[in-house]
């Protein structure tokens, strides 16, 4: 994951409207860059309002190993905890792929793209 990227999450929604909140992602969501990506989840988890989505936008990853996928999955977790959903946009075939080996393709609601 990109270091310009580790602390950007984006609210994609004016201040009188509770939408998404967007995490971009770039690079690789790997064993080496699990923890980068596991504070800027955290991160928009603490800063998105009340009941707002938050889609991580996969457009610039290039590959999820394990260590992603479960932080990826401790981030919905907490996301569950503090009403809020994890939404994975523009996932590509590889972590799809993943996803279903791992039988956890039902946990994340997938968007084709990223909309603001």
């Amino acid at each position: 994951m990109a270091a310009e990227d580790a602390a950007v999450a984006e609210a994609a929604a004016d201040t009188g409207h509770c939408g998404p909140y967007v995490v971009p992602v770039s690079g690789d969501m790997d064993r080496d860059h699990a923890g980068e990506l596991r504070k800027t989840l955290a991160a928009a988890l603490s800063q998105a309002p009340e009941g707002a989505d938050i889609v991580v936008d996969l457009r610039n990853w290039s590959f999820c190993d394990s260590a992603g996928l479960n932080t990826l999955l401790d981030a919905r977790r907490q996301g569950v905890r503090t009403g809020h959903v994890l939404r994975l946009a523009a996932p590509s075939h590889q972590l799809l792929r993943l996803l279903e080996l791992t039988g956890s393709n039902g946990f994340f609601p997938l968007d084709a793209s990223v909309s603001n």
